[in-house]
């Protein structure tokens, strides 16, 4: 959409898992300044992998007007009900449905950009559910499937990447359109 230097921009992390995003963003030189996590053996990775963040617990108990704003939203929420190798169930299963709880944060934080992440059958297994839940918030989207044999892993394992930013920040050609046009 446009671009951000790195220097100075925060990450909040929902269902982060090992923190394997916010460690890419962290070696970028990002500052991540919290992780929401329920399982206590990644919430323990965490805090050795990146132990100036908080860490916070169940997701579905955050009230996100309490948490710390952050420039940029990170994380992958459960795919187990849309996964090929799942139940496929969509995004309205019982655990892929905590997309909610991601979208609720969005609304609440407002953040310059959401980096959300998820298998590829999302496609056709509940990205129109996220992408009008980020029309509803005004914000726009793009995203691409990458498999991991595109960044030197030995097999295929397709993950869907969804960047969303508020439609007041378009990219048309390079130049910054605040609305006021």
């Amino acid at each position: 959409p446009h671009t951000m230097k790195n220097e100075q921009y925060t990450i909040g992390s929902l269902f982060s898992g090992i923190g394997g995003i916010e460690l890419g963003f962290e070696q970028a030189g990002f500052n991540t300044k919290w992780c929401i996590e329920y399982e206590p053996f990644p919430q323990a990775v965490l805090k050795k992998r990146i132990p100036s963040a908080k860490i916070y617990g169940d997701i579905t108990q955050i009230d996100f007007r309490t948490v710390p704003e952050v420039d940029i939203l990170t994380g992958g929420f459960p795919c187990q009900d849309i996964s090929d190798a799942g139940n496929k169930s969509g995004i309205e299963g019982s655990r892929s449905s905590l997309w909610k709880y991601y979208f609720k944060a969005i609304g609440i934080l407002r953040p310059r950009i959401a980096f959300i992440e998820n298998v590829s059958a999302l496609a056709h297994r509940g990205l129109d559910v996220v992408l009008a839940d980020l029309a509803s918030l005004r914000y726009d989207a793009e995203w691409h499937c990458v498999p991991a044999s595109a960044v030197g892993a030995l097999h295929k394992r397709e993950r869907i990447f969804i960047i969303a930013y508020p439609n007041s920040i378009r990219s048309d050609n390079g130049n910054h359109n605040d609305g006021q046009n």
